[in-house]
């Protein structure tokens, strides 16, 4: 795999690195009633955060931590798990890139929002050292919600940090 060398000045909107999938639930992603095992819906979450967080930096990405994750309703086999995802908030090396999870009967079409999640995200440098990554420049109405509510939860997060004894 080649080095990517992306300047830490440059300006991203999070519709540049923004993905929706879809993936159809089999019986290896469920238990034997066929509701879908929560740990499967995890890492398909996680593996298109993933992806949406290295398009946005333009490297190698890793999972730092993962928000509480809800889940609101069950997903079946032969269900579509449909994923949307988007980078939220850019600080200097890491991001937040949040995903929102449905269920889709592929003959009704009914669709259920199941759950969202915020994972955050550091980008590494070829050595595996963070490193600083384009700014996020939101555009929308939307956007610019999620970027003041992931800026609101990056400060909780590092008000709980700071305040864990023994660290």
């Amino acid at each position: 795999m080649r080095p990517s060398v992306v300047p830490s000045t440059r300006v991203r909107r999070p519709s540049e690195s923004a993905l929706t999938t879809a993936r159809v639930m089999m019986p290896t992603d469920a238990n034997i009633l066929g509701n879908v095992f929560g740990g499967a819906i995890m890492r398909y979450m996680d593996e298109i955060a993933g992806i949406v967080a290295w398009r946005h930096a333009g490297r190698n990405c890793v999972t730092a931590s993962v928000d509480r994750m809800d889940f609101y309703a069950p997903v079946y086999v032969g269900n579509l798990l449909i994923m949307k995802a988007s980078v939220n908030y850019v600080g200097r090396t890491s991001m937040e890139v949040g995903v929102r999870i449905e269920a889709q009967d592929p003959s009704t079409r009914k669709t259920t929002h199941t759950g969202s999640c915020h994972l955050t995200f550091v980008a590494l440098d070829e050595g595996g050292r963070p490193t600083p990554i384009p700014r996020l420049a939101p555009v929308t109405r939307e956007e610019r919600r999620r970027f003041k509510a992931a800026q609101e939860r990056r400060t909780l997060r590092e008000r709980q940090t700071a305040r864990r004894p023994g660290d």
